[in-house]
């Protein structure tokens, strides 16, 4: 055979070869690939099952039926995750819609899948207080839950009424899920917001019904970026935002952690008529340190851009809503300290910890890590406009449509 045709011979058979060897080892990733995918599907199940048994004690199938409870703004930011744990602990949960609210209408998909959980849809208005008196009496209700947004916070007042009339209500918890709002004095236009709710303690605490105040502080992950609320804001992937120097610490709870430890708390005996804080030591971060976590989670380096106090204040004069509520609370937190400036030395203080101190809080690497799932993976050149060391390019990952969820 001449040594040119032996030449192309061999060529043609290095492909063949090749083709065989890569056409192996894309089976073997994409069974591995399969197997990964199913091992965390698995995974999941299983911490479902367990944060399911955590919350009562008893798998949802045994406790239905226990429990009634009312949740009144549970297509919200904090509404989903309680109604969430609610429905995940067995409880024969009661949803309270607005009628033909537009926002009812674009929210449609997350009011169906708590159908599909088991949730029972009672439409009306909180403003309404025959409608509620019925509600609670015919239906049974045991346990209250207001998750109203800062627009609401007033229109709690029929429902307390309600509650006061009917008098079978176990436990009502009025929407706080955030700071202390008796220890905390933001700068308008955030300050109204926390009088309205001082408002509603008071008048709860004159009426005499049964109460417990949430105490969650921030919510897991990253706080306020761009003076956005949290619902409405990727992680930074361009450059992260220091507050003041960046050392002020606070606290950061999950989502599903706020859910799971207020039903905990709910008709926890030593609950009754206090205060319940979420400290968990671990979640104490600064920005500082929060930043350098979400570093190390993508991977990438970021330019650090101070944000200083007077940049706050400026952004909360201009009462602009929600940027300028966002502002406000940014500085109470990371400038004024309002987290962690005061000592819990009320007989009417409870910090959650200690109530359950065998139940773990999900740490923050690994809520950054489930955000990171839902970013896609393939990176993009970031070019910095100002210098941050020697590195002009950065590495990021791309971002997938759609919010993600970061914090309180």
């Amino acid at each position: 055979m001449p040594a040119a045709n032996v030449s192309l011979f061999n060529i043609h058979l290095l492909g063949i070869v090749a083709n065989v060897v890569w056409s192996t080892f894309l089976q073997s990733w994409l069974r591995a690939l399969s197997f990964r995918r199913s091992i965390k599907k698995k995974k999941k199940e299983r911490e479902k099952k367990k944060i399911m048994t955590n919350m009562v004690g008893q798998s949802p199938q045994n406790g239905k039926g226990a429990g009634r409870t009312l949740i009144i703004g549970s297509n919200g930011f904090i509404g989903r995750f309680i109604t969430e744990a609610c429905l995940l602990s067995g409880r024969s949960t009661y949803l309270l819609n607005r009628c033909r609210s537009s926002s009812l209408i674009s929210k449609a998909p997350i009011t169906k899948s708590f159908q599909d959980m088991g949730a029972t849809i009672v439409y009306g208005s909180i403003k309404d207080q025959d409608l509620l008196e019925k509600v609670i009496r015919e239906n049974k209700i045991e346990f209250v839950i207001s998750a109203v947004g800062g627009e609401g916070i007033m229109d709690q007042i029929p429902l307390i009424r309600a509650i006061k009339a009917v008098g079978t209500v176990k436990r009502f918890l009025p929407s706080e899920f955030g700071h202390d709002i008796d220890r905390s004095d933001p700068v308008e236009p955030g300050l109204t917001m926390y009088k309205e709710k001082r408002q509603v303690r008071r008048f709860v605490e004159e009426t005499g019904i049964p109460y417990t105040y949430i105490c969650c502080n921030s919510v897991a992950a990253w706080p306020y970026y761009n003076n956005t609320h949290p619902a409405d804001v990727h992680p930074p992937l361009d450059e992260i935002q220091i507050y003041g120097d960046g050392t002020v610490k606070a606290y950061f709870v999950a989502g599903s952690d706020i859910g799971k430890f207020t039903m905990k708390a709910m008709d926890d005996d030593r609950t009754l008529n206090k205060t319940v804080h979420f400290r968990p030591p671990k979640n104490l971060l600064n920005m500082n340190e929060l930043a350098s976590l979400w570093e190390d989670t993508i991977g990438s380096r970021l330019p650090r851009v101070t944000v200083t106090e007077d940049d706050l204040l400026d952004a909360a004069k201009e009462m602009r809503i929600p940027e300028s509520i966002v502002a406000a609370f940014t500085h109470e937190i990371f400038i004024k300290r309002c987290q962690i400036n005061f000592s819990m030395d009320k007989p009417t203080d409870i910090d959650v910890c200690s109530l359950y101190p065998d139940l773990p809080f999900r740490p923050l690497d690994e809520c950054f890590k489930d955000f990171l799932t839902k970013i896609v993976g393939t990176p993009k050149i970031v070019t910095s406009t100002k210098p941050v060391g020697s590195n002009n390019g950065i590495m990021v990952p791309s971002v997938k449509e759609g919010a993600l969820i970061m914090t309180a």
